[in-house]
């Protein structure tokens, strides 16, 4: 790296990292403050050190954020001695490979970043395979960056590849053909897991699927439910393989499988969604989905549209749902919830039982394992009936703030417009 300040070692420790977000304007995905762009640093194992915000009318062609601006994030990481960059928007692979010549140093994108973490975090089978091939898809399109060696010819006697065939060629004719075996395989673990999934259907078991944006504590809850020991902690990402797990409901006197499903997030790589596609599948599959909210987040509006969003993509936004708000032990005393359950109207109008719960603590469990026993057996249609016939549900938990409205359901607006969404 060419800089005007004396060389010094890099500091100890975890990489020291920048965030860059870039506001484009009304109708791009935007997050002002960064936090959520430095949870996935932190679960990467990075230190965020520093936030540059830039706004534009449009995405630079060669730098994103303008000759300018990527001047002010050169001296920032020369000052900082950060070793990295991390954009909070998907960037050009000439973008990225201009940013990093100008900068100095390496430079990753949100997309980049999450790949990371998948990669590190897959244990099963299956889950290897996904982030590879998704890996795999990202890189085909980056192979001038990433090795100096490209530009070299191959051929003749002796060598692969045909008579003049180029480096990059050869690269991305091999990632091609893992990719094709990628796939291949994947369609074996997709049989499989139909093959188990026929099993269940033909011993009638009742199927619930977790799922819910990445963090909203679905491992914990899971846990709680089934004692099932699987990895859960406070970071973005902390599992991604699906675990199913039996459940006997006691009220119900039969037992139902549960699976915990990979978070979701904003912007998620489309090459993810679709690698992920056989896992994800248990939600395509199940009688009732636990749609799991951080109930302490200040944006859950905007992470329980974007799960909506994935479960559309993937065929899964006709199952019931049961809304489960996670986490309430976070919320101040003021902002408790006046009952455990209540009615809850969606921002594209359907309605949907929502439960409030810790699955930390342990609170508010026993209340879903009844609506869980009750929609075993009879279904969550009645679940839904029967509760809207003799409850009469008040808004989120807000002291006061909000009133049930004239047919005695809570609805979006009457929960946050008041100012009071969680925080």
């Amino acid at each position: 790296m060419t800089s005007s300040v004396p060389f010094e070692p890099a500091p100890s420790g975890p990489p020291r990292v920048v965030l860059v977000g870039v506001d484009l304007g009304p109708g791009s995905s935007f997050d002002p403050t960064l936090d959520e762009l430095a949870l996935l640093a932190e679960s990467a194992g990075d230190a965020p050190i520093a936030r540059v915000i830039a706004r534009r009318k449009a995405p630079d062609a060669a730098f994103f954020v303008g000759s300018g601006k990527a001047d002010e994030i050169k001296r920032l990481v020369a000052d900082e001695r950060a070793q990295a960059v991390i954009f909070d928007q998907a960037l050009s692979p000439a973008q990225q490979r201009n940013l990093e010549r100008h900068i100095g140093v390496e430079v990753l994108d949100r997309t980049s970043l999450i790949l990371e973490i998948f990669g590190d975090r897959a244990r099963s089978h299956e889950g290897k395979l996904q982030v590879e091939l998704a890996r795999l898809g990202y890189l085909s399109t980056r192979l001038v960056r990433r090795w100096s060696h490209l530009e070299r010819q191959r051929g003749g006697v002796g060598h692969r590849g045909g008579p003049g065939e180029t480096q990059i060629e050869l690269d991305r004719r091999m990632i091609d053909q893992r990719i094709k075996s990628l796939k291949q395989q994947l369609i074996k673990v997709k049989c499989q897991r139909n093959t188990q999934r026929r099993g269940r259907e033909r011993t009638g078991t009742f199927r619930i699927s977790l799922v819910g944006y990445t963090n909203a504590g679905k491992s914990t809850l899971f846990n709680a439910l089934t004692k099932a020991g699987t990895y859960a902690a406070d970071q973005l990402f902390a599992t991604l393989d699906t675990t199913v797990r039996q459940l006997y409901l006691a009220q119900a006197q039969r037992s139902v499988t549960i699976s915990d499903t990979v978070g979701f997030i904003r912007d998620l790589p489309h090459t993810l969604v679709e690698a992920f596609e056989a896992t994800l599948q248990e939600a395509t599959e199940a009688d009732v989905l636990l749609h799991v909210v951080d109930a302490a987040s200040p944006v859950l509006l905007e992470q329980m549209a974007e799960v909506q969003r994935v479960l559309n993509s993937i065929g899964a936004s006709g199952i019931p749902q049961v809304l489960v708000f996670n986490k309430c032990d976070a919320l101040p005393e003021h902002q408790q919830p006046r009952h455990d359950r209540d009615i809850f109207e969606m921002p594209d109008g359907t309605r949907a039982l929502r439960v409030f719960c810790s699955a930390l603590t342990g609170d508010g469990l026993d209340v879903l394992r009844e609506v869980l026993s009750q929609a075993a057996v009879s279904g969550l249609e009645s679940v839904d009936a029967g509760f809207s016939a003799d409850f009469q549900p008040f808004g989120m938990h807000n002291h006061e703030l909000t009133a049930p409205s004239e047919d005695g359901v809570a609805s979006h607006q009457e929960s946050f417009e008041h100012g009071h969404a969680q925080r």
